[in-house]
Order: structure tokens, then C-alpha cells, then sequence
């Protein structure tokens, strides 16, 4: 379904009983004609109306969504509802216009006889590879309502894992930048007036006070050639790391190597590749196919190089554990039990018993982050902010002592 921007249409029908009149979304003129059709509403006038930014995002379907849709869709196959008449129940429910078009497009795609998963992959980006193997499977072994649970389950865990790695990263990040920001704010409009009080003293300078007021100059003359520098540098590093995948490679290897934050990012990493290979692998699917699936879904450039080499190693024929460990990449308590499910034939279960412990050491330390982290910033930040205040000070103390 590639449709491009989302419209919202007024209609009206001239009927015995007066005029009719209302609203719909639609990408086309043409959808929105069809759909009035199938509501037997033939409108004498059709108007367009651009839908505001605000609107388009509000109406704009997301990954939480297609979550909540997978949720619904199995209450619904498991009260043993048909599944033309469950997605017509899921439209009619949908608040946002862009899923319901979306769920109406995939209901009329298996009225037309398109299977289910072929529809899903060609209503939105949305359903990724992973998630249309996994229906096809469904499909073809006739337990829709068991991979739809699954499916849930494994998008409901890998948001809150996700949601937990950004917490991690919002707090410290907005303490270091209101750090920067409020030296940045002293070396540019409140060190300059301590300068004119200094140059009154006719004394030297402590050390410490000549090195801020350097700063200070250094900054205030070339404020906005630094300023268009960070910003061309942060340009730089989000274009070389969508379009270079040497850089990008580097960049999440440098992370993964940060105290605290770095442990939290490859422990996230392992736990979902473990919930998504065991995921793929208690659903029939191959484990070749699984590790693809994996790797697909794996955002640390990182540890998706690493899955490419496990991928290979293993289509030699090499067991999966052995192929884990030798990468280098992966802690040997979990390539220990990873050979344990390989050797007793319950693979699915020990990787989903690894994305436990993982995912359950992720929240241990994302709780205590603020214990962890919360005293070196602030210890930062006094070194940072304390500095610059003392070494203002330092030359009225040294004249205050002279004095007396």
C-alpha cells in the first residue's frame, strides 16, 4: 500500500430528507470515493482539506501500534472469531486513520485471496521480515492465534527494553548538557564584567583566573564559528553514521566500551537477539532463517557484524553455541547455555531463559543508574561550574587578604 500523504474529505449527499454530510481520511480522491461506495453513499460534492503537521503525526501509525494491533488480533482469532471479520472489528476500533486504512487495506487483500502475511507485507514498513516469516508460518501450520501471541509478546518485551536503554541515556545526557549550557553562559555574558573589575586591581592574576578569562575571550570572540562547528560535526556524525557503515561499525564498538552505559547497550543487544532468534526458532522457522531474522533486527552495527560471522560459521554446519564463541562477541554464560538447549534440544527454551536474565540485569541496572551515575556527575559538574565561580573569586580574595 504505498500511499503518500494522508487527506482529510467532506462530503456531501443531496437525500429526500434533506442533505447529508461528513468526513473522512483518505489518501486519493479515488479511495475516498470507494469507501463512501461500500457505506452506499454516492457524495454530490467531495471536498480536500491538507491535514495540519500536528494532525498528519497524530493520525501517523507507529510501532506501538502495530503492537496493539497484534494484541488485539489475538483475543480476537482465540475467541475464534474469522479473521476477514476480526480485522474488520480492529478498523472500526482503530483511533488513528493511517492504522485504520492500514487494517482495512489488509482485510480487503485476503477478501481478494492475497494470504494473510503477503498482505501485511505490502500494507506497511511496518511489518518487517521478521514479523511476516513468522505469519506466514502461522499460515501454513494453522496456529495464527499462537505466533500472533507470540508476536505480541516479543514486541511488548523489546519496548520495554528499548524504553529502559533510552532512560539510561536521557538522564546523564541532559545533565552534561545543562552543564555545558550554563558554563557556556559564564564564559560568554558573566566573566567578561569580572574582567573590567580585575584590570581596576592593577595586580597580577592568580593562574587559575588568567587561564578562565583566556577561555572566556577565546570564546566570546569565536562563539559563532564554534557554535557552526558543533553543529557541522553533529551534522557529520548523523550523516557517516546512516550512510557509512565503517563509521557506524566504530561508533556503536566505542559505545558498547563507555562504563555503565556500554554494559547496558550489549546486554540489550544479546537479550533481544536471544528473544528474537528464540521467538523465530519455537515457531518452526529454521535456525538459518532465525539468525537472519536476528541479525535484521539487530541496530548495533556492532553486533550485527558479529551475527553476519555466526550466520556463516553456522551454515558450514558448525553448532550455534561454538559459532557464539568463537566471535568473540558473546559472554560465555550465555554461549554455555545456548550448548546446553542445543544438546538437549530445547534451544527455544534457553534463549528465551538468556533474554530473561539479560533483559532482568538491563532493569537492575538502569534502576540503579541514578546511584551509580548521579555522584560523578555531580562531581563533574562541581569541578566544571565550581572552577569557573572560584577562579572569579580568587583575585577579590587575594585583595581582600592583602587589604586586611
Amino acid at each position: 500500500m504505498a500511499k503518500s500523504t494522508l487527506f482529510l474529505f467532506h462530503w456531501r449527499q443531496a437525500a429526500a430528507r434533506g442533505e447529508k454530510k461528513g468526513q473522512l481520511f483518505a489518501y486519493t480522491e479515488r479511495d475516498a470515493r470507494q469507501e463512501l461506495a461500500s457505506q452506499s453513499i454516492v457524495p454530490t460534492r467531495l471536498i480536500r482539506r491538507r491535514l495540519s503537521s500536528f494532525q498528519q503525526r497524530r493520525h501517523k501509525a507507529k510501532a506501538a501500534d502495530i503492537t496493539q494491533f497484534s494484541r488485539d488480533l489475538t483475543t480476537l482469532l482465540e475467541s475464534g472469531i474469522p479473521i476477514v471479520q476480526a480485522l474488520n472489528l480492529i478498523a472500526l476500533n482503530q483511533v488513528k486513520a493511517e492504522m485504520r486504512l492500514l487494517v482495512r487495506h489488509i482485510r480487503q487483500q485476503l477478501e481478494a485471496g492475497t494470504n494473510l502475511s503477503d498482505a501485511l507485507a505490502h500494507a506497511s514498513p511496518l511489518f518487517d521480515r521478521f514479523y511476516c516469516d513468522l505469519v506466514a508460518t502461522g499460515e501454513q501450520t494453522g496456529q495464527l492465534p499462537e505466533i500472533f501471541a507470540r508476536l505480541t509478546l516479543y514486541r511488548e518485551k523489546q519496548a520495554l527494553l528499548r524504553s529502559k536503554v533510552i532512560k539510561a541515556m536521557i538522564y546523564p545526557s541532559i545533565v552534561v548538557s545543562v552543564a555545558l549550557g550554563v558554563s557556556a553562559y559564564l564564559l560568554v555574558f558573566v566573566i567578561p564584567k569580572f574582567k573590567h573589575i580585575f584590570n581596576s586591581f592593577g595586580a597580577e592574576l592568580p593562574w587559575l583566573t588568567r587561564q578562565v578569562l583566556a577561555l572566556s575571550d577565546m570564546v566570546s570572540q569565536h562563539a559563532l564559528t564554534i557554535t557552526l562547528m558543533v553543529t557541522g560535526l553533529a551534522a557529520l556524525h548523523l550523516v557517516l553514521q546512516r550512510k557509512n557503515a565503517t563509521y557506524q561499525h566504530h561508533y556503536h564498538r566505542w559505545l558498547l566500551r563507555l562504563p555503565v552505559m556500554g554494559d547496558v547497550v550489549s546486554k540489550a543487544c544479546i537479550a533481544k537477539f536471544s528473544r528474537t532468534l528464540a521467538t523465530t526458532f519455537s515457531a518452526g522457522i529454521p535456525l538459518l532463517s532465525g539468525l537472519q531474522a536476528a541479525t535484521k533486527s539487530m541496530t548495533n552495527a556492532y553486533y550485527a557484524h558479529a551475527l553476519k560471522a555466526v550466520y556463516q560459521h553456522t551454515a558450514t554446519g558448525i553448532p550455534l553455541y561454538q559459532a557464539l564463541r568463537d566471535s568473540d562477541s558473546f559472554p560465555v554464560t550465555m554461549t554455555q547455555m545456548v550448548m546446553i538447549g542445543e544438546e538437549s534440544g530445547s534451544l527455544d527454551h534457553m534463549l528465551n531463559r538468556v533474554a530473561q536474565i539479560y533483559e532482568a540485569e538491563v532493569d537492575n541496572t538502569v534502576d540503579n543508574l541514578g546511584k551509580i551515575i548521579e555522584p560523578l556527575l555531580i562531581l563533574v559538574l562541581g569541578l566544571l561550574i565550581g572552577g569557573l565561580v572560584v577562579a572569579m573569586y580568587l583575585p577579590i580574595f587575594n585583595l581582600m587578604s592583602v587589604l586586611g
